[in-house]
């Protein structure tokens, strides 16, 4: 009568030796097949155990059993059970149902310390970093501690979610529990000050005792992305010098790599590079992705060349790099041959590539290459990447396709303050102002906040008014904005007033500046030389040494020709002599162009000629130290005639296809009224057929600037602008009748 009853026993202590061999050696898919089996022969299972081993397969395999599996064990009033209901929290985390983790949790009678970390890290691996950090804290005050899987996950979203204060109070809590002394949590400490505060980081790896690589890469890296690649070298060379030369990986090359590249270290890359050959890292695609991407920046192509060569297997970036240190060269040919050459081998093209070759179309403004971009744009699906889409309203507009430009503005769902501020720009680089203000108005109707290069944008669109309305009121809108006293704004708008002639209030934009800098000062510079006030262009440079910002070469061009144009011969010329024996600046072909003019509007033709003379002796002079010499034998009483032929035939030797040239031949001769000689040279343009860049004028009509070429014979506004002289001539003649 018993012996079926010893049979089911019999069977049910075999399904559970082997359902545990199975667990132990991970083969879960086999213990959910035994289960399976067991409930079909009828064969109740009710050992805890044995439940925890189920439900960790189900966890592990993502099957759906669990729900049936949770159902039996409270049919059988082990839900209790701290371990299984630890089973059944992790298996609702595993397949994404944190609701029903959460409810079964908070349904607990008796929690543990794997309780809380299985919440925290089910919410934290779901994305939930707030409910997971929020957790943390909440075990930390009912007395669990955390285990070590999961207080590295929540170091890593304190410093996701830039909690800087909550991630020094966990460093506190690791010191007081001894946590901070497991290798991979201090890692992790470091790693997230590395990428809130360097400061803190650099505290925390002086106070290590035992340091492993991944530290060391660790601070090489957050220097790096600091902007402070030469402490980043600096680590990287203690490295070397340490014991951990022979321990150096791939990611803290890659880092080095980087800090090379962006202090253009050409010697610490060099070297840098035969250690990666030296230790067979030459064979890792990022190292040499790394390669390309510094070679690249320091205009290196031929070396780009031979890492590209040398690497044995590419991905899309290492095309994306090389692509992107053709374009930055100006390579642009080469550029959309390797890209031809990127489709032949079936390599897809990205955003990146896309953004690339878009740049390429900018430089060549080429609306065909344009459009067959648009098309693959199209073809990928990355019509709604922000950066393609003004990438391209920004080509399209310098490819004066400004109705493409505005349809892609026009389709955009989502429109920032980058893509508001790149139409601004397109209507203005196609010469509408008045619909780049409109877009700006929209934007403020949007309620989109401008940025300094939104204001920027509406600087260079009020370049192309005949009065100070519209430029004033972009001024008001960067003081609102706070903006004003921002150096490259302040700037701008200094430079914008300079060119209307408004000096006064070029000078007060120029004092609104905060940190001004060597572009601000030498702005100023320019546009008190613009403005006819040389001695406020010298006393600008002695403030600004007394700043102690040293001048450039762009601020010596800047005092050399306030000096020309003023009249300060001397003055200049004893400034460039102090400038070149200080070392202060280097002169270039440039600065000697301005020196001759300099001295040539000051009438000192023979000692021009002299310079210039001695500059042929080394080097190509060029056509612009010719043509100040030829301007001063214009301008000048005491020409010498000797001079003047040869100058003429200088500036029409290295010029011969500008009109310019011939025109000051031409105006020179005049001037000394050889009217015959003066014919001669306007008579060459037409033989040689040069093209004749026509002079014009701009004149403010009905709230827009016209411009007025030379010679144009077009009706627009003629009569409009016979109006406006009878009117002149009429008021003439009733001033002349009263003064009469």
């Amino acid at each position: 009568m018993n012996y079926p009853a010893i049979i089911s026993v019999s069977k049910l202590s075999n399904w559970v030796t082997r359902i545990k061999d199975s667990s132990f050696n991970g083969r879960w898919q086999e213990v959910l097949s035994l289960h399976n089996d067991l409930n079909k022969s009828g064969v109740q299972l009710t050992q805890p155990s044995l439940f925890h081993l189920i439900i960790k397969a189900c966890s592990a395999t993502s099957s759906t059993h669990g729900k049936t599996l949770h159902a039996s064990v409270i049919k059988l009033g082990v839900d209790s059970c701290t371990s299984i209901g630890n089973s059944i929290m992790d298996f609702y985390s595993k397949a994404g149902l944190m609701d029903s983790a959460c409810s079964f949790f908070h349904g607990m009678k008796i929690r543990d310390s794997v309780s809380w970390n299985i919440l925290i890290s089910g919410h934290i691996s779901r994305g939930d970093f707030d409910r997971g950090v929020s957790s943390f804290i909440q075990a930390r005050a009912t007395g669990f501690e955390p285990n070590v899987s999961s207080l590295v996950l929540v170091i890593q979203t304190v410093h996701k979610l830039g909690m800087l204060d909550e991630g020094q109070k966990l460093h506190g809590y690791m010191i007081k529990t001894g946590f901070l002394s497991i290798s991979s949590v201090q890692n992790s400490v470091l790693c997230m000050y590395a990428n809130l505060e360097m400061e803190y980081a650099q505290k925390l790896f002086d106070e290590m005792s035992n340091r492993d690589v991944i530290a060391w890469s660790v601070m090489i890296s957050g220097y790096v992305k600091s902007d402070k690649a030469h402490v980043a070298l600096g680590i990287f060379r203690e490295m070397m010098l340490s014991n951990f030369r022979r321990e150096v990986d791939g990611q803290t090359v890659v880092s080095a790599l980087k800090a090379c590249a962006n202090l253009k270290d050409h010697i610490a890359g060099r070297t840098l590079h035969g250690f990666i050959l030296h230790k067979g890292f030459d064979n890792d695609l990022f190292i040499g992705n790394s390669l390309i991407d510094m070679y690249a920046k320091w205009n290196d192509l031929d070396s780009v060349l031979q890492a590209w060569k040398d690497m044995p297997i590419r991905n899309s970036v290492s095309w994306n790099s090389f692509l992107s240190g053709l374009v930055c060269n100006g390579k642009h040919s080469e550029a959309i041959n390797l890209f031809s050459s990127m489709q032949k081998s079936e390599i897809e093209p990205d955003a990146v590539t896309l953004v690339n070759l878009l740049q390429v179309c900018k430089h060549l403004a080429d609306p065909c290459i344009c459009k067959c971009i648009h098309t693959v744009v199209l073809r990928k699906n990355h019509e709604l990447n922000e950066l393609i889409i003004n990438t391209l309203i920004d080509v399209y507009a310098k490819c004066q396709l400004i109705s493409f430009a505005q349809k892609m503005f026009d389709s955009m769902k989502i429109r920032d303050t980058v893509s508001w501020s790149t139409m601004i720009a397109a209507f203005t680089n196609c010469g509408l102002p008045k619909e780049a203000i409109e877009v700006f108005n929209e934007m403020i109707q949007a309620q989109e906040k401008p940025n300094a290069v939104t204001i920027l944008n509406l600087i260079e669109a009020c370049s192309y008014y005949s009065e100070l309305k519209i430029p004033k009121s972009v001024h008001g809108i960067a003081i609102r904005l706070g903006l004003a006293t921002e150096t490259i704004v302040g700037t701008a708008i200094l430079d914008m007033y300079s060119s209307y002639g408004d000096i006064m209030t070029s000078k007060k934009a120029f004092h609104q500046i905060i940190n001004k800098n060597v572009i601000s000062f030498s702005a100023m510079i320019t546009a008190c030389g613009m403005n006819g006030l040389p001695r406020d262009a010298l006393c600008l440079l002695t403030e600004m040494k007394t700043c102690g910002i040293q001048p450039n070469s762009i601020t010596l061009l800047s005092v050399l020709s306030a000096c020309s144009h003023g009249g300060l011969i001397n003055e200049g010329l004893s400034l460039f002599q102090t400038l070149i024996k200080s070392q202060e600046v280097k002169p270039s072909l440039e600065h000697y162009s301005c020196l001759v003019d300099l001295l040539s509007r000051g009438g000192k033709l023979d000692l021009a000629m002299e310079l210039v003379d001695q500059l042929a002796k080394g080097a190509n002079v060029g056509a612009s130290a010719w043509g100040a010499l030829l301007s001063g034998c214009r301008t000048s009483c005491t020409g010498n005639d000797d001079i003047r032929e040869k100058v003429v035939e200088r500036v029409l030797e290295f010029e011969p296809n500008n009109s310019s040239g011939y025109m000051l031949a031409s105006n020179t001769y005049a001037a000394r009224g050889l009217w015959a000689a003066a014919a001669r040279f306007r008579a060459m343009v037409k033989d040689r057929q040069v093209k004749v860049v026509a002079g014009y004028s701009m004149v403010h009509v009905n709230n827009a600037s016209c411009k007025f070429i030379a010679g144009d014979r077009n009706q627009f506004l003629l009569k409009e602008i016979h109006d406006i002289v009878d009117e002149l001539h009429r008021c003439m003649k009733m001033e002349n009748i009263q003064v009469n």
